[in-house]
């Protein structure tokens, strides 16, 4: 006996317009992936508000949820991401904190990843000034690609703009981050700051 395929995002949130309840399963299935980015972005303190904001407003919004979308993450990764345009200055001075202080060493075992922890160590303060340099638009692009692994075709619909604007602002975004470290290209190294 096989099992039925999973409902889509898309039938869940349509669903839900006469029966929130069943809203429930779009959080249930997509809390865990918004909660990391937005620890990333604002700090585990704030990333639980966030989240909760995230999903509330994702909820409120949910009648103009395009019927053309089967999957739900570029839709809530474009509000969490403007959730951490309204924490702003939050995320400026945690940014200028992490350039003071030792990135805590991570949970995976000592040998992988060693090389990238050595580097994120030694790159923390400069990949923090690096990604402060650039502008909001450009860390929000880099970010959604380096920490919730978007494509370009994602990363464009989460943040309301074309496809080709998402390549040329990914490319002066690693470009202006590539002079600030060094040489060194931050998409290789952003990962291991989680």
């Amino acid at each position: 006996m096989t099992e039925p395929e999973p409902v889509s995002d898309r039938v869940l949130i349509e669903r839900s317009l006469t029966e929130p309840e069943r809203f429930a399963a779009v959080f249930d299935r997509h809390c865990t992936e918004i909660f990391r980015y937005l620890a990333r972005r604002l700090g585990p303190d704030l990333a639980e508000d966030a989240t909760a904001e995230t999903f509330l407003t994702a909820f409120r919004k949910r009648g103009g949820f395009s019927a053309e979308r089967q999957d739900a993450r570029p839709w809530l990764y474009g509000i969490a991401t403007r959730t951490v345009g309204e924490h702003r200055r939050a995320e400026r001075r945690r940014r200028k904190a992490l350039g003071r202080v030792d990135l805590p060493a991570t949970a995976e075992p000592f040998e992988e990843g060693v090389a990238g922890r050595v580097t994120a160590q030694q790159l923390g303060g400069r990949l923090t000034g690096a990604l402060g340099g650039l502008s909001t638009a450009e860390r929000d692009l880099l970010l959604l690609i380096a920490w919730a692994d978007l494509t370009y075709e994602e990363a464009a619909e989460a943040l309301g703009v074309p496809v080709g604007t998402v390549r040329s602002r990914l490319h002066r975004a690693r470009k202006k981050a590539r002079k600030a470290l060094g040489g060194i290209d931050p998409l290789s190294i952003t990962e291991t700051l989680a």
